[in-house]
């Protein structure tokens, strides 16, 4: 929970927004160049960095690709003027086929599995981003659990 909620702080628009979570800052470095100057540079450097500290967080590639799928189908929908409905499609075009993004991805990820994940998924973004939300409560009310089980 920890990894996907520091992800998402990386994509607040918000000008007055902590400068450690600025998306001029992290996110720029899985880009070309160091900038990511679209919104879909920026939703695939996401998607690199999450799925790094997911196996930092030492899960399996499994669910480091259900997770990121979630997460990733979630940020999909919020631009949808960007035009993508299936997951797959968004992967294959501006990840699977980019040598430039797949050498950011850590070498204990097996893409094998990953990319499994993402072509089995189906189902347009907008139903996925719906499962992400209830995810993301679970993951949030799963993490206070652990912080305050943590303080005793």
């Amino acid at each position: 929970c920890e990894s996907i909620n520091t992800i998402d702080k990386y994509f607040d628009d918000d000008p007055n927004s902590s400068e450690e979570y600025s998306s001029r800052n992290k996110l720029n470095t899985y880009c070309h160049d160091n900038t990511c100057s679209s919104d879909e540079e920026k939703i695939t450097s996401g998607f690199i960095m999450l799925l790094n500290k997911l196996d930092e967080d030492g899960l399996e590639s499994d669910k480091i690709g259900e997770y990121a799928s979630l997460w990733l189908s979630y940020k999909l929908n919020q631009k949808k003027e960007n035009g993508i409905t299936k997951l797959n499609d968004f992967y294959t075009n501006r990840i699977g086929t980019n040598n430039f993004y797949k050498g950011k991805i850590s070498n204990n990820i097996n893409m094998d599995v990953i990319e499994e994940k993402i072509r089995s998924i189906d189902i347009d973004i907008k139903d996925i981003s719906n499962f992400y939300d209830a995810f993301k409560s679970l993951c949030n009310i799963k993490w206070t659990m652990y912080l305050n089980l943590k303080k005793l």
